[in-house]
């Protein structure tokens, strides 16, 4: 069973496979393009929309739902074992090449960091005798954008979701994500008055 987006020339299912046996058989994070997941949202959205319009007793339909339960395996199995390895290095303090992530986990990795920073701090505290005090963090702060640039769905700092935008869309969000955003010019802040 191999499919893909054939429009593109890229059988994305096959490049899903690979990604995953690479991930399981190797002690490090492997490279993925950029817009892996990206990619693969579209092709799961293609799968889901094709088999609606099937008859679910024929062959197409069922095969279909089983590709679409094989991909949904292969990308949860492929995340754990991504999310795992970051986990791992992000916790004994080494740092992942920017290179191998793809532009959401590099969004992700950047809040890893921090927090595995802080349980080593307080781990040493603990060692020394001291007990820290670990304050709840107070509610982000928000900020406007007006975005400039179409960009997919983000999972905010708040592991809330926001998005899709398209340009000329107005947003609040967490002041970490929104910054970000700025900074890679795909949105400008608006100033509330």
């Amino acid at each position: 069973m191999q499919r893909g987006s054939e429009g593109d020339g890229i059988n994305l299912y096959d490049e899903l496979y690979e990604a995953w046996k690479k991930e399981k058989e190797s002690v490090e994070i492997q490279k993925l393009p950029r817009n892996f997941y990206a990619k693969l949202v579209d092709y799961v959205k293609k799968i889901r929309e094709e088999s609606r319009m099937l008859d679910e007793k024929t062959t197409k339909a069922k095969l279909m739902k089983r590709e679409l339960k094989n991909v949904k395996s292969m990308v949860k199995e492929l995340f754990q074992f991504r999310r795992d390895k970051v986990r791992k290095k992000a916790l004994d303090r080494e740092t992942v090449p920017k290179e191998v992530l793809t532009e959401e986990e590099e969004k992700l990795y950047g809040q890893i960091f921090p927090l595995a920073e802080s349980y080593q701090s307080f781990l040493r505290d603990v060692l020394q005798g001291r007990l820290s005090r670990i304050e709840k963090e107070e509610k982000p702060k928000r900020m406007l954008l007006r975005f400039i640039q179409e960009i997919p769905a983000i999972v905010g700092s708040d592991m809330k979701t926001y998005g899709p935008f398209k340009p000329e869309d107005i947003a609040t969000l967490p002041t970490e994500n929104a910054r970000i955003l700025v900074k890679q010019g795909v949105a400008v802040e608006v100033e509330a008055k």
